[in-house]
């Protein structure tokens, strides 16, 4: 059985990140979609929010479950008994960002292989920070994030105005 884990901060889920996700269940056994803390940063969602809005737009997927972690993305690895990590890629810029990561995982821990997936062209342009600024300058953001994302986003900005 092979067991694959997709990271990230997902602050907030795109539809690019439900595309890769949806694919990667497709290729692997399981897939644990890890939402990583970063003690450092005031996300826009709090993490919680971020694991349940997740698992909201992953719940037709039967094979994937979502959780979050703090630390070292090998540790989280091994703790899981899984053996790959999968990573969307939406431009060179990021194939730079994401084989450098790859290459210093692969230090770490030989044991893990990193998978990269082309997002659709479709996707290419949605980022989570692109969703962020979009909302805060009161655009729209349906179509590029998950029906739930976007009713929590509308929530956050109703809850901002009073």
């Amino acid at each position: 059985m092979t067991r694959a884990v997709c990271s990230g901060s997902f602050d907030p889920v795109t539809n690019g990140h439900v595309d890769v996700f949806e694919r990667a269940s497709r290729m692997f056994d399981e897939l644990i979609i890890c939402v990583f803390q970063n003690a450092s940063k005031k996300g826009f969602l709090p993490v919680e929010q971020r694991v349940d809005l997740l698992r909201q737009a992953v719940s037709h997927l039967e094979n994937v479950q979502v959780m979050s972690f703090a630390g070292l993305i090998t540790e989280f690895m091994r703790a899981h008994d899984a053996q790959v990590i999968v990573r969307g890629i939406r431009s060179v810029k990021d194939l730079e960002y994401e084989e450098n990561e790859a290459y210093m995982i692969r230090h770490i821990a030989p044991e893990i292989d990193t998978v990269f997936l082309l997002t659709r062209p479709d996707y290419s342009y949605v980022s989570s920070s692109g969703v962020r600024e979009l909302f805060r300058f009161h655009g729209s953001v349906h179509g590029l994030v998950p029906d739930c994302v976007e009713q929590a986003m509308i929530e956050l900005e109703q809850r901002e105005r009073k």
